[in-house]
């Protein structure tokens, strides 16, 4: 019984290995030819953008460019860039209303403008479906490289004025849509852009759908753990969130009681990795909970449950966790969770572009959300505080960007946007009950809907018998709203 049990358990193990690295592939689109250290990928697989629609038919999706501004706001710069977006006018006729769908820190694809909900919509309006790509991102990317020079024309604000200017033109040359009524939508940071740009540009759009729209900046994001070990309690039981505390609380218990070799070990990590390094260390837990957060962040129905039974398949905690990790990680030869090593990827990407670099750069300038072991009320121990994101500001970007300046960044965007107060009408917010980032977003009590069970941007699938009640109705809500938003 016990070696068939545990034969189980090593074929699962391969199991959820294949899924995994093939996810990565699909989903963290990395330079080849340089490794990617493990704290990087974490990150990155937690801002890799909204799940996609699932397409059911061919649609012929146009990719097209149009002429941006370097500077929207300096007059005496010239300098301009190409911006690329996806058009699918299968429906358009004359006065087709125009469905924008905007992209954030993420590379656009032709599943937005192609299927789902908004899809659905764009289809019972005659609408035309667009996806702008944010600068910076994808195939929009202004200067020859990301420098922190060069980054200098990187922030919301451009990229609002961007959605703007391209709104004006796109009426401007096509003459059956001059007088259409626009429509925006957004997932994750693209939703904090529909909210701020309705702030901004009231008169251009006459509704909005934010899913997971995280509104407040704020540099010590202690909530997301939080949210993340909520997860996990109510889905996957007590007895899993027994198990990932007390086995990382094990693991930070070895590394300070001179068991640091045999943790090294179990972790497979690489030889440069230095346990009395406390930025070694950060970069390790941090990682370590960044693995459990992408399963929260994008988990569907059923998923917490079934590697909750994969943790509880080992005998002790510390072993369940480093088996777990080494899986989310990637199965590499040897892990490389140094600090210097995260560094030195970040530098290198000032000429090998990669989405990673301009959103840390956003993140350092704008909003913070750092997601830190400051809270008590998580799983995830005590070894990865905010100063270790902070301190890779200054690190790979410039010492400009210390603890005070970062708090003022934040604080400027909380005032310049409203922070939880954006002061927007006809912006219809959705919410994950479980999705991490919800703590920085609207409730139930400012008129979000809250859907139960659900995680991140949720809803963006077609209505389907396999939604929830609570899912369903959402669905159903923004339908009406549009409805009433193109009367």
């Amino acid at each position: 019984m016990a070696s068939s049990f545990v034969k189980m358990a090593a074929l699962r193990l391969v199991c959820l290995a294949v899924v995994l690295v093939l996810g990565l592939v699909q989903a963290l689109d990395f330079p080849k030819v340089k490794d990617v250290p493990v704290l990087v990928r974490t990150m990155k697989d937690l801002n890799r953008g909204p799940p996609q629609p699932v397409m059911t038919k061919r649609v012929n999706v146009q990719e097209k460019w149009i002429t941006q501004k370097l500077d929207n706001f300096d007059l005496s710069n010239t300098a301009t860039y190409q911006m690329r977006y996806l058009i699918n006018d299968e429906f358009q006729t004359e006065g087709s209303p125009i469905f924008i769908y905007l992209g954030g820190e993420w590379e656009i694809e032709p599943s937005m403008v192609s299927a789902g909900h908004w899809y659905d919509m764009a289809a019972e309006h005659k609408g035309v479906l667009v996806y702008t790509e944010h600068r910076y991102y994808g195939q929009s990317v202004p200067t020859s490289t990301m420098s922190t020079e060069n980054l200098k024309y990187l922030d919301v604000k451009q990229a609002l004025a961007d959605v703007a200017k391209f709104i004006e033109k796109l009426k401007a040359e096509n003459a059956q849509l001059a007088n259409s009524k626009v429509l925006l939508a957004g997932g994750s940071y693209s939703a904090t852009m529909v909210v701020w740009f309705k702030r901004l540009y009231p008169d251009l759009v006459v509704g909005g759908w934010a899913s997971s729209a995280p509104l407040l900046a704020k540099v010590d994001f202690t909530e997301y753990k939080e949210v993340v070990g909520q997860a996990f309690l109510q889905l996957g039981g007590q007895k899993c969130y027994n198990r990932i505390q007390n086995g990382i609380a094990e693991l930070e218990s070895m590394f300070a009681n001179k068991r640091g070799a045999e943790a090294r070990a179990m972790l497979r990590l690489c030889n440069n990795f230095d346990d009395q390094n406390d930025l070694d260390m950060w970069s390790l837990f941090g990682s370590i909970s960044n693995v459990f957060s992408g399963v929260a962040q994008y988990q569907r129905s059923g998923d917490i449950e079934y590697y909750c039974d994969y943790l509880l398949s080992f005998r002790d905690d510390v072993t369940a966790i480093a088996n777990f990790v080494y899986w989310g990680f990637g199965m590499p030869s040897c892990v490389d969770v140094t600090y210097s090593s995260t560094v030195d990827y970040y530098q290198w990407l000032v000429e090998h572009f990669d989405a990673g670099r301009p959103w840390y750069y956003q993140t350092c300038n704008e909003y913070g959300w750092y997601q830190s072991s400051g809270s008590r009320n998580q799983p995830f121990g005590t070894k990865f505080p905010a100063t270790l994101y902070i301190n890779l500001c200054g690190d790979v970007f410039s010492s400009h960007y210390g603890n005070e300046q970062i708090n003022n960044n934040a604080a400027e965007t909380n005032e310049y946007f409203g922070g939880m107060e954006p002061g927007v009408k006809n912006v219809y917010m959705t919410h994950g009950a479980l999705d991490p980032w919800n703590p920085m977003g609207h409730g139930v009590a400012q008129g979000a809907t809250v859907i139960a069970n659900a995680s991140h941007c949720p809803d963006f699938g077609s209505i389907s018998s396999g939604d929830s009640a609570e899912l369903r109705a959402s669905k159903e809500k923004l339908a009406a709203l549009v409805r009433q938003w193109l009367a």
